[in-house]
């Protein structure tokens, strides 16, 4: 039980980065500027931040253990809106599903027949998920461009470091390619990596508001968290 209370939070870890990266991704189309690489990519962050609504797509996540040794995928589909609106459905090899409401955050692990739910200011907390907000970006990270892409076709990537540390992470890259959203990886304050990456990400769909409300199944466990 102490391992899959563990998966939970390492999910969630993934979940809130991952919900940070793709409510930015509001033009996967957008093109290239003609300042030099790094300031593009730095400048494409803030660009998505600022112009999203919603979109949907699909998901990889790939979490490797400290040492490199231990790898574990998953895969899945998601939602956004904002603000604060987002359904993940983990598909394979676990089924999961992680909805924020706008009020709550609800993780359901299926073969527990287990909810757990915490508010949403708490859930994000100090995390990536400051993120959301678009305008905090420079007041709660400090951005710079990973050095490395020298050509068009590259994946550029962007470091995002919290201002004030809380000890859940210690960075989160951002990739782009070419203008679009591609990819995300986070740095926990355990060394674990956890990286997304995303594909058929659709931002001109409309999504009903049911999508973003959850109730828990009969007979499920529900455990508040502060």
């Amino acid at each position: 039980m102490n391992a899959k209370r563990r998966e939970r939070r390492q999910v969630m870890q993934a979940l809130v980065a991952s919900v940070v990266v793709v409510t930015m991704a509001s033009a996967s189309g957008l093109a290239a500027s003609a300042t030099p690489v790094a300031t593009d990519a730095v400048a494409q962050l803030r660009g998505f931040a600022r112009d999203v609504q919603q979109a949907r797509g699909r998901f990889t996540q790939t979490v490797t253990s400290p040492d490199g040794k231990k790898v574990r995928k998953s895969s899945g589909s998601f939602e956004f809106q904002r603000p604060d609106r987002f359904r993940f459905e983990y598909l394979s090899p676990v089924e999961q599903l992680i909805v924020g409401d706008g009020r709550k955050v609800w993780l359901y692990d299926s073969d527990l027949n287990q909810v757990t739910v915490r508010p949403m200011g708490q859930a994000m907390g100090a995390t990536p998920a400051a993120l959301l907000a678009g305008a905090a970006i420079d007041r709660d990270f400090t951005l710079k461009a990973v050095p490395g892409a020298v050509a068009a076709g590259d994946t550029v990537w962007v470091e995002a470091t919290p201002r004030v540390r809380d000890g859940q992470f210690q960075s989160v890259r951002v990739g782009f390619r070419q203008g679009a959203l591609v990819a995300i990886e986070v740095l926990d304050s355990f060394g674990q990596r956890s990286r997304l990456d995303f594909n058929a990400l659709d931002t001109q769909v409309t999504l009903a508001p049911g999508r973003f409300a959850f109730t828990p199944p009969p007979g499920a466990d529900v455990l508040d968290q502060p």
